[in-house]
């Protein structure tokens, strides 16, 4: 293909723009290479557009407009284009809005800004005080290297207003720096710790991995606590060596603060950071730099995939299985899959890590498809937990309490061992339902579908659908009766509160992500916990996700049985992944740990098997049932979800689409539905979902276009088409 096109040639341009075609400019004055970033009007407006080819030549070429600018930024790599192009054919997304995940980063085109910043000078303090002494010390401890304004007072202790004073007599220098610099180097021999011979023979296979240049994925399995970190760090530092970049990915923002300090403790220096807690600036410095070259590893939620790397050689999928790599709104992508897609084109290679992996990639692994690596013990003295189930059909517990005796019976004993005790239940709020006991009304949110939770530290109805909050009503909304309104059934708040009463002498933290208004406070109070700051903890899902508590021995499980209703094909996955994931937590240090799993059905397949430890035995029968259905990973699915202001007009069209569902039936699909979503309203707007089920051999997605194309909506409806889904709310 052609890679530069001259002053006035006929060039094609994909704009960030909600269109559906590439548009035809001429090529700006000095010409313009194939992939650059460019500035073009479009109507009145002036929009960001990449070149993507020749221009198509069915516009009269007279009446082309010329690209304004070229953007101060490194051309978009071939692999790139490609990559946008299959994943936007594979979830049948819009290239504008796959160019749009692509550059989201401020002021691409801007040339580079510059900033204040402060180092220590030559000058001497007219009169030392207490504040200006700290301010000089703290400058010093940084050894030449330069700090913001805000960064130096708060490293000080002071306000702004003291550094500035030190400026004037010039013991602190105020210099301008560009905003957009590169990233200090890591070192792949700094840090590298001893490993065990499990963990050797595993590093040494990943990092061959990464030196042959070529494509390759491999599961990396191990036990919690068994050092899978440390091991497919090693495959990073092979990747600096070979002068490539690394990617690493994690399901969570509230992991990243604890992750890079184990990065910067094994390379010498931090990495980037890429998530939507980053500010502004610090992303678009972050862009440039991975652009350029000049930052070579990333460690970042499920966008950071679409930065633009110039030599990308390793990506690490960290809790490969976590739901939270699937984006389920705007692009409906799943992040692992991408991965795997990014690195094919690239020959790089992929670390899918996880103590209880995905089915899918299981299955992957069984088939040959990936390599399996397997760490069976845990690192250093740490042994993996007793785990036993607590019959709750045989213990003695009031209608409004929730830990049973056998329980709080485990937990004092670990209070008078001075260790820690996990108390689980994955609800956040005080309780999920708010129930009129005159007139029976459950409190429900004005725009959605979903009953509000209530939660008391803050007061107030929140609904976790849409996020609408309101005070918490004195009377009935429906009836108005006062004081009848009750709380039903028990989140973490109302968990604290139960514990508090059996354990008044208690230090109790809780730990749920709605609690905390930034993952600096989140990250704050789990290293608090970490250092022993609490007796018991009370979590959500949150604490299931790589923090460790060295003092932990304890993990009990209030409901165990809450994940296992419903028709979610993946239920019985997800109970089984979470239940170990948290048990995981306890005994990962010296001390033993012990999990204890309250549970009406001991006997469901699911407890049981999570009790037994034999996770070849239950991945292998959860994989029979799949394969008999028909269900992913042995089969593929797609969902349609229908959404608009008139439910009538909704149910219309999934009606029209079902009767007429003959290119479906050509690759041997089927049709379900339309029916009602399980949460019908959301965010005011209603909600009618289909389900299309079709042979593992065949790619629906052209089926799927032929089959909506005819399909025209009117005013606010809409219509999504989820590839590979994984929740079906």
């Amino acid at each position: 293909m052609q890679e530069f096109f001259d002053a006035g040639e006929r060039i094609g341009v994909l704009t960030t723009q909600p269109l559906d075609r590439v548009l035809d400019y001429r090529a700006p004055e000095g010409g313009c290479f194939l992939g650059a970033f460019v500035e073009v009007p479009l109507g009145p407006r002036k929009v960001l557009g990449v070149v993507w080819g020749p221009g198509a030549g069915d516009f009269d070429a007279s009446k082309l407009r010329a690209v304004l600018r070229v953007l101060d930024a490194p051309p978009m790599r071939e692999e790139m284009r490609v990559f946008l192009e299959k994943a936007g054919a594979y979830t049948l997304t819009p290239m504008a809005a796959m160019l749009r995940l692509a550059t989201r980063a401020p002021g691409l085109g801007d040339p580079p800004s510059m900033r204040k910043v402060y180092r220590l000078g030559e000058g001497e303090a007219p009169r030392m005080t207490d504040a200006r002494r700290r301010v000089l010390e703290a400058a010093a401890e940084m050894g030449g290297l330069s700090l913001t304004l805000k960064e130096l007072a708060d490293a000080a202790g002071v306000t702004s207003s003291v550094v500035k004073g030190l400026v004037k007599s010039g013991a602190i220098r105020e210099e301008e720096s560009p905003r957009d610099t590169p990233f200090p180097r890591l070192d792949p021999e700094y840090g590298g710790k001893d490993l065990t011979d499990d963990q050797a023979g595993a590093a040494a296979v990943l990092s061959e991995g990464v030196r042959s240049g070529r494509y390759g994925t491999t599961l990396l399995k191990g036990v919690t606590g068994s050092g899978k970190t440390e091991v497919y760090l090693e495959a990073v530092a092979e990747c600096l060596r070979a002068g490539r970049q690394a990617l690493v990915l994690l399901p969570e923002i509230a992991l990243s603060g604890e992750f890079l300090q184990r990065l910067e403790a094994r390379f010498g220096a931090r990495p980037a950071e890429w998530h939507s807690g980053v500010t502004m600036t610090e992303r678009r410095r972050v862009w440039r730099m991975i652009g350029e070259g000049r930052a070579q590893v990333v460690v970042g939620a499920r966008s950071a995939l679409f930065l633009p790397f110039q030599n990308l050689g390793l990506i690490v999928v960290d809790e490969e299985h976590d739901t939270s790599y699937k984006q389920e709104e705007g692009v409906l992508y799943n992040a692992r899959d991408m991965a795997v897609l990014r690195a094919s084109i690239l020959g790089a290679q992929v670390v899918l890590a996880s103590a209880t992996p995905s089915l899918e990639s299981w299955v992957n692994a069984d088939l040959g498809k990936y390599k399996r690596l397997v760490l069976t013990s845990r690192f250093g003295p740490a042994v993996m937990p007793e785990m036993k189930p607590i019959d709750m059909r045989s213990q003695e517990l009031a209608s409004n309490r929730w830990i049973s005796p056998r329980l709080a019976t485990a937990v004092k004993q670990r209070m008078e061992r001075k260790e820690q005790a996990l108390l689980f239940i994955n609800r956040r709020g005080y309780a999920p339902v708010t129930l009129c006991r005159a007139c029976g009304m459950q409190i429900g949110c004005d725009h959605c579908d979903a009953r509000m939770v209530e939660h008391r530290f803050l007061k107030r109805l929140v609904c976790h659908q849409c996020g609408e909050s309101k005070p918490m009503p004195e009377v009935c909304p429906s009836c108005e009766v006062e004081g009848k309104l009750a709380a039903v059934g028990p989140g973490v708040e109302r968990l604290a509160e139960e514990a508090q009463e059996l354990f008044p002498d208690a230090r109790i933290a809780v730990l749920s992500s709605d609690l905390y208004g930034t993952a600096r406070e989140l990250k704050a109070h789990i290293e608090s916990i970490a250092m022993g700051g609490a007796d018991i903890i009370i979590g959500t899902q949150l604490v299931a996700k790589g923090h460790n508590f060295p003092l932990l021995t304890l993990v009990g499980v209030i409901d165990s049985d809450l994940g296992l209703q419903g028709s979610d094909l993946r239920a019985a996955e997800r109970t089984f992944q979470l239940m170990r994931q948290v048990a995981g937590r306890a005994g990962r240090a010296e001390k033993p740990g012990q999990a204890l799993l309250q549970t009406y059905q001991p006997e469901h397949p699911v407890i049981r098997g999570i009790l037994a430890g034999d996770e070849e035995a239950f991945w292998r029968a959860e994989a029979d049932e799949r394969r008999i259905g028909g269900m992913p990973p042995f089969g593929r699915l797609a969902a349609i979800i229908l959404s608009g202001t008139e439910p009538q007009e909704l149910f219309d069209i999934g009606n029209w689409l079902a009767r007429n569902d003959g290119p479906l039936r050509r690759v041997d699909a089927q049709v379900y539905g339309p029916a009602p979503a399980p949460i019908a309203r959301v965010r005011g707007r209603h909600r009618v979902r289909m389900l299309v089920r079709g042979p593992k051999e065949v790619m629906l997605q052209n089926a799927l276009t032929d089959w909506t194309r005819p399909v025209k909506l009117k005013g606010e409806t809409r219509i999504a088409i989820d590839i590979d889904p994984q929740s079906f709310f």
